[in-house]
Formats: structure tokens, sequence, C-alpha cells
């Protein structure tokens, strides 16, 4: 990967992890077209750039993102304030409410593993989700109603959203905020969560991959890899507080227009390739060979559901 390659899909990620525009379909579109599906082979850049968007996330929702973590820590550490806890503070409530979110992503994934990472090699999928996405982003011209607060039922119902977001091409902002408005969440209250609960599996993903990388002998340029991160961060900023201007003015919308069209394209272009791999699993990921034995599949299957994950 060159430099300028790195940085076009730093970009690319930046953008589309927070516009409901699918950031893993545009990089599984981006790489195809780029000729880099193949010379990729692992996660490690995917989940680069992903830091770098969770920074981003870090910088627009700080005060946030602080009570999440100090009075989170501190109410679930203390089981006899919990009541006290639900009922007085903020980031106890969205501590609880995050946790609660990543049950049915893990859950979905585990059932659908094979699957799921199959499609991660069709660009005609992911094209063909950025429709979904679509009609979920025209859904909510339906007359949803913004004045509810957010509750356990609601995070759950907002996390099983999420879990099909691991579909390259599914937005996973798009399909959170969509589903939280759906359900009469406040509007800036549903893009602030949709953005804070993708915070755990990001910073947990990047940290086990650190440790792999370290452990093995792998071969990594690290120009692009940091380039693309400091152009997602950079993009990351710049696209939550787009979303957000365009969830406050209720036009979420306007972004179907846009997946529509991509899909829509990418179906054609990519017609001539094989489509839906429903066998997915029978074939070794890129750079694991048959032979290696069940510790090289332990950590690659390992490895495949961080990224699956974010």
């Amino acid at each position: 990967m060159n430099w300028w390659e790195g940085l076009i899909l730093g970009l690319v990620q930046g953008l589309t992890e927070f516009l409901p525009v699918s950031s893993s379909g545009h990089l599984v579109i981006g790489k195809e077209l780029l000729g880099l599906s193949k010379e990729l082979g692992g996660t490690t850049f995917e989940v680069f750039v992903h830091f770098g968007t969770v920074m981003s996330i870090c910088v627009v929702y700080h005060e946030s993102l602080r009570k999440v973590i100090l009075e989170g820590t501190a109410g679930i550490l203390s089981p006899r304030s919990w009541k006290s806890s639900w009922a007085e503070k903020e980031g106890f409530r969205l501590a609880v409410l995050i946790l609660i979110s990543m049950i049915p992503t893990g859950l979905v994934y585990v059932l659908a593993k094979d699957f799921i990472e199959a499609q991660f090699q069709s660009a005609r999928f992911a094209s063909a989700m950025l429709m979904v996405t679509s009609v979920l982003l025209f859904m909510t011209l339906l007359g949803t109603r913004s004045a509810g607060q957010l509750a356990p039922w609601k995070a759950f119902l907002i996390g099983l959203a999420q879990s099909f977001a691991m579909l390259p091409g599914i937005s996973r902002s798009g399909s959170t905020i969509a589903m939280a408005l759906y359900l009469g969440t406040q509007r800036a209250e549903a893009a602030r969560f949709s953005f804070l609960m993708s915070v755990p599996v990001i910073v947990g993903a990047t940290l086990l991959d650190v440790i792999d990388i370290i452990r093995e002998d792998t071969v990594i340029y690290w120009i692009p890899l940091f380039l693309g991160m400091a152009a997602a961060f950079v993009s990351g900023v710049f696209a939550i507080r787009t979303v957000m201007a365009f969830v406050q003015k209720g036009r979420l919308h306007l972004f179907a227009i846009y997946c529509l069209i991509v899909g829509i394209c990418g179906v054609l272009v990519f017609s001539n390739k094989s489509g839906v791999n429903l066998d997915g699993g029978n074939e070794p990921a890129p750079g694991i060979k048959k032979n290696e034995g069940p510790e090289a599949e332990a950590r690659m299957i390992i490895n495949e559901a961080r990224i699956h994950l974010l």
C-alpha cells in the first residue's frame, strides 16, 4: 500500500464511519477499485483507521465520555448504589445502556459469523447493502417521535440494529440512529448514543490487534497506516458535526439518495464478479495457509471477530 492509498482510505473511513453511508461498505468497494483487496490480507489497516475515528469521538464528546468512565466505573463497582446512580448520574446510565447495546451484537456475530465474514470479500454484496441502508434512512421520513429518553429495552433494540451493521454496506451510524428515532428518542440523544456505543468495541479491537502485531512477525507499512489514521481522525470530527446538524434538522434521509446511487452503480460495476459467498469459512483468509495448524486458524478467527464487531 502506498502512502496516498492509505491517505485516501483513511479519509473514506473517517467520513463514512459517522456519515450514515457505511464505512465498511466503502472500504470493501474502495479496496476493490484500488486493487488492494488481496494485498491488505488482514485487518491491521482497518483497525488503525478505526482508532483514528474513535479519537474523533473522544474530541467531540469528551465530556460525555468522562462521565461514562468515571461515574460508570464508580457506580458499577458499588452495587448497593445502582438504583440511586441510575436516577441521579447520567454517566452511569449511559455506561449501562452501552453495555446492554453490546449484547445483541455479540450474539448475532456468534450465530452468523461465517456468513458475515464471507461478505467482506464481495464488493457487489456491499453495494447491495448500501441500497438497504438507503431504505432505512428513507424510513425516517415516516414521522418518528422525538421526545422520549433512552431506556434499557431501547438500548437493546439499538444494539440489534448495530449487529446487522456488521454486514458491509449497512451503515452502523445510520441504522442505530434510525432505530433510536423510530423508538422516539430525542434527536440529539440518538446521535450521541450511536457514537458513544461504538467506543468500547473499537478501542478493545485496536488494543488486541496491537498485541498481535507485537507478537507476530508481521510486515507493516507504517507510513500509510499513520497517514490513514490521521486522515480518519480529521475527517471523523468533520463527519460527526455534520451528522449532528442533519439529525437535529430532521434531514437524515438526504443521505439515502447517495447510498442508493452508489449502491446501484456498485452492483452494476461489480456484476461480473462473484456475489454473496454463502459458504464463507471454507477457504482460509488471505495470509493463512491450510497447513498452518489450529493455532493459526484461532488467531485468524479472533482477528476477524474484532473488526466485524466494530
